[in-house]
């Protein structure tokens, strides 16, 4: 059997044996004409009247677009969206794009128009979402008495829209919808509550299940104090292509996409395997080793403990932020970090990734890592183990591991176990 794994911008082929279980997505068909669907879906969304009907009277609007990490098509669902604003009678001097970056970085220059192409980066007002400056949020309300923070140019808008990717998510169980507010423009206060230790180690196999999810609830929860009046999101295929259309009302709209991305996305597996070979989704994804936690946890949920992974990323920015190269630099080993980070006071960015690498490193027996962006002493700090060449690594697991499971899409498809809710 033969498997491709995506690596940064280039792909990994790997010969496995006929009793591998290959866990991926079941094919979903592209949509024919998308523009004409999304077209389609502002006009008869789920949930609520058509955005064109909830746009009219309306002074100005916030559409909220996700970063550079997730491959939304923007080109194709942003221009029916913009026209539908336009012909309701909200000229695009008084729209404002505001990308959801969360805690990264912002998207500028040449990064900000392949996302968006040329004609609306320069047509419209695009902001980033910046979490740490504070004349940037606002104060709405608190939770268990920490500070609900949301980006003002959101809150002030007259008319409020969400756009996004609905796909598995390790925290949330799916993204998309909610979770443009929180995290993608929550503030940094907020984030040092909803990414707490104490909130990232409630959280087991919680990747697609909304249902007792803590985090799911907590965002819900912000989500209706900050209001939604419309959501535009999608769902992509192997391909990447638009495979389905979701508007309207953020939850109803959002559950609805959620059915769709579960009947493609999970697979049920009888009993946990020995070994897992993984990839963290190839770039934009896995441009940073930040973003291969979500893989890991994938395939911890499905291993046995001592089991071993192997994944396939291509981290071209290396580690990720200051604050997690820190943070994986200086604690070698999950007790280290559980040691340090387990205490409120020690709460430092992007910590909750970390730990989630760190409760896999505690599962696993070992993490065999191929990566051109890292370098092999950045891998030895946290104990994985580099390597080079991954069909020989490969060929030597085989020797010693019965059960295997290879996951070519890694974050973009969950194996569940058979009676997992």
């Amino acid at each position: 059997m033969k498997a491709n794994l995506r690596c940064g911008k280039e792909t990994i082929s790997l010969e496995l044996p006929a009793s591998a279980q290959l866990i991926e997505n079941r094919p979903a068909a592209a949509l024919a004409d998308p523009a004409s669907i999304v077209r389609d879906a502002l006009l008869h969304p789920i949930g609520t009247a058509p955005l064109k009907e909830i746009a009219r009277g309306r002074k100005n609007a916030c559409i909220v677009i996700s970063d550079i990490t997730r491959p939304v098509p923007n080109k194709v669902i942003l221009p029916p969206l913009l026209q539908t604003l336009t012909e309701s009678g909200i000229a695009a001097e008084n729209i404002t794009i505001l990308i959801a970056t969360g805690m990264h970085r912002p998207n500028l220059g040449a990064e900000l128009e392949s996302m968006v192409g040329k004609d609306i980066m320069d047509n419209y007002r695009i902001v980033n979402h910046y979490c740490q400056k504070q004349e940037e949020y606002r104060e709405i309300a608190r939770i268990e008495g920490a500070p609900i923070e949301i980006n003002t140019h959101y809150l002030d808008a007259d008319l409020k829209i969400l756009t996004g990717l609905i796909e598995p998510h390790f925290y949330a169980g799916f993204s998309g919808s909610r979770k443009s507010i929180l995290p993608g423009i929550s503030s940094f206060q907020t984030m040092k509550f909803m990414h707490s230790y104490k909130v990232i180690d409630q959280l087991q196999q919680a990747n697609c299940r909304l249902e007792n999810n803590i985090f799911h609830q907590y965002a819900m929860e912000v989500t209706e104090r900050a209001g939604v009046d419309f959501i535009l999101n999608v769902v992509i295929n192997q391909e990447r292509e638009l495979a389905g259309v979701f508007a309207g009302h953020y939850d109803l709209a959002h559950r609805a996409g959620c059915d769709l991305v579960s009947s493609h996305a999970v697979a049920v597996l009888p009993e946990k395997v020995d070994l897992v070979i993984t990839s963290a989704g190839g770039f934009p994804l896995d441009a940073t080793f930040y973003q291969v936690a979500k893989c890991l946890i994938a395939a911890r949920d499905i291993l046995k403990e001592n089991g071993t992974i192997l994944v396939t990323c291509g981290c071209e920015e290396g580690l990720g932020s200051e604050e997690f190269c820190t943070i994986m630099r200086s604690n070698p080993t999950p007790a280290d970090f559980d040691r340090h980070h387990g205490n409120p006071d020690n709460f430092v960015i992007d910590q909750w990734c970390a730990q989630n690498i760190y409760q896999t490193l505690a599962h696993a027996g070992k993490i065999y890592i191929y990566s051109p962006g890292l370098s092999l002493e950045d891998v030895q700090r946290f104990q994985g183990i580099k390597i080079e060449d991954c069909q020989a690594t490969v060929n030597d697991l085989l020797k010693s591991h019965e059960k295997v499971a290879v996951i070519p899409e890694g974050p973009y498809v969950v194996g569940k176990l058979a009676g997992d809710n």
